[in-house]
């Protein structure tokens, strides 16, 4: 193997800030970076989640991609002018760097892969509002998760999609059709303007986006990390972004990492 086949981009990993009894920590879900490592090809870091970073170009110069992981908590509402909901878990610290982010990686035409809660930040980032309760707002129960079941049985693929015909998606998946997990009570309130669906549920819940004029800006409500390995749809999505995030670090004076 040459000296390029060996070379993996440095990916940025969001992540989500919160207590586990005194110790207050920053963090990211293993099954996000064993599908960037595996399936994806690239070297993650992960970014604090904290408002002490007023700037995030340093980040932004030293990345040649992002990944939005998913996250116990909500984006905070008053982002996108909805109403105060005193029972919503938040990460205020989260939205500041991540939206940040976003709109600073969008600028560049930086690769971006934005799942579940980060699907909803990528709206949110670029002026479209959620629905706090999608429940109250009539979608169907089968995007619902349920606490008692085990993990594994909490991630098994539970309804289809519809991928938009010419859509990357679709190109990705070779069909206009996908079953997916699903795990949400938020989902998409108004679409933001720079953004086009990429898949919607039957129930019409959007389920994917894309940033327009963008090379590899991808959002997605389910969870493909937990099966980048052994679905082939979900391993064709981290693929995708890793060539993204290649070829993007080949435009870049900084270096990647070499194993």
């Amino acid at each position: 193997m040459n000296t390029q086949d060996t070379r993996r981009p440095i990916v940025g990993v969001v992540c989500d800030r919160f207590y586990v009894g005194e110790h207050d920590l920053h963090s990211a879900k293993h099954s996000y970076i064993d599908a960037l490592i595996s399936v994806a090809g690239v070297a993650p870091v992960l970014i604090p989640a904290t408002d002490q970073l007023a700037d995030v170009a340093p980040y932004l110069d030293a990345v040649s991609g992002l990944l939005f992981p998913g996250g116990a908590s909500n984006v905070e509402p008053a982002r996108y002018g909805g109403p105060a909901r005193p029972d919503m878990l938040l990460d205020r610290d989260r939205d500041h760097v991540a939206i940040a982010l976003m709109q600073g990686a969008a600028s560049r035409d930086m690769p971006i892969l934005a799942i579940c809660r980060g699907f909803q930040e990528l709206n949110v980032a670029f002026g479209g509002t959620l629905s706090p309760d999608i429940y109250t707002d009539g979608y169907a129960d089968y995007h619902r998760e349920d606490p008692r079941e085990p993990l594994e049985a909490r991630y098994r693929f539970k309804h289809p999609i519809a991928l938009t015909e010419g859509g990357k998606l679709e190109a990705l998946a070779g069909a206009g059709t996908v079953t997916v997990n699903s795990l949400h009570m938020q989902g998409v309130g108004s679409l933001a303007s720079p953004l086009a669906v990429e898949a919607a549920a039957p129930d019409g819940l959007v389920e994917a986006i894309r940033l327009r004029r963008h090379a590899f800006a991808i959002g997605v409500q389910w969870h493909p990390e937990t099966s980048a390995r052994t679905d082939g749809f979900s391993r064709a999505l981290f693929e995708a972004f890793g060539a993204a995030c290649r070829r993007h670090a080949a435009m870049q004076s900084q270096p990647a990492y070499n194993e």
